[in-house]
């Protein structure tokens, strides 16, 4: 990219383990064809085997899990932790996300309760099929084959700092608290763009190892989740209050968006890492 209109950095990279679970923040991480390694690998599911998250369960943001080698580490207030092998799972099993049946491995019955002692429901834990093929919706990513874990539908989320700010600048002018981005559930934060340049942008190019591009290709809509406090559980909709007074977006058809979804068009088994520089065109 020759010129490029816009230039930034990456400035906070996050990965989510298990859906709807709080992130770990990382300071690199592997670009994988489904997004970064481990994110949405795993899935909480109920008796039907039907996918929860915060928005039922809001207790879920306290589940924070820990990378190491071999190994993913479950801590929640009041539990033991929960070691979970990142090569072991047990038996097949098939489960639902959104209107989709999804392949899986059921990780057996310790974690099955685990979860479900310390959400108060019956609950199981998943992990992907790594052979099965989740594909994004071609209505938004056109001729590109973009593969998903349990993600909601596209690989990665990016959003800019200067978003956050601005966000926060309108809370402070109501008299609300600022937030913190993890409520957003990034896994790429840029510094450098004006506020919500990342709307804008088709194509980022990321200075790495070797190339790596990634497509802007769907405004990404937001649920109530960025009103729960990922530090306690507490539920407060000043954030989505505040945002419905701007972020109404015409290509969700009025729905409220902050970030952008996107794909991976090369650069497959690259590591991204904080202060990459990042070059992009406005064009989306």
């Amino acid at each position: 990219m020759s010129s490029p209109e816009i230039t930034a950095r990456i400035e906070r990279l996050f990965v989510y383990p298990i859906k709807s679970c709080a992130g770990v923040e990382l300071d690199q991480a592997v670009l994988t064809e489904t997004g970064l390694d481990l994110d949405r690998a795993w899935m909480v599911v109920d008796e039907r085997g039907e996918f929860v998250t915060q928005r039922e369960l809001p207790r879920m943001a306290l589940v924070r899990p820990q990378l190491k080698i071999h190994e993913v580490v479950l801590r929640a207030p009041g539990m033991l932790a929960l070691h979970l092998q990142i090569d072991t799972v047990e038996q097949p099993a098939q489960v639902r996300l959104w209107d989709e049946s999804v392949s899986a491995y059921d990780m057996g019955p310790i974690a099955a309760q685990w979860f479900s002692d310390f959400l108060g429901r019956k609950l199981r834990l998943v992990r992907f099929d790594p052979d099965f093929r989740r594909l994004s919706d071609r209505r938004w990513t056109g001729e590109l084959e973009a593969a998903n874990q349990f993600n909601d539908g596209y690989p990665l989320l990016v959003l800019s700092q200067a978003s956050l700010e601005l966000l926060n600048e309108k809370l402070a002018a109501a008299g609300r608290p600022a937030v913190g981005i993890e409520r957003f559930r990034p896994n790429i934060v840029l510094s450098g763009l004006q506020a919500h340049d990342e709307d804008r942008i088709a194509l980022f190019e990321v200075d790495a190892q070797a190339p790596v591009r990634l497509k802007a290709v769907k405004p990404c809509p937001r649920c109530p989740i960025p009103d729960i406090d990922p530090a306690t559980a507490e539920i407060d909709t000043a954030v989505s209050q505040t945002l419905q007074a701007y972020r109404s977006d015409e290509r969700l058809n009025g729905a409220i968006s902050f970030g952008m979804n996107l794909v991976v068009v090369h650069g497959f088994d690259e590591t991204l890492k904080v202060g990459q520089a990042v070059r992009a065109d406005f064009g989306f």
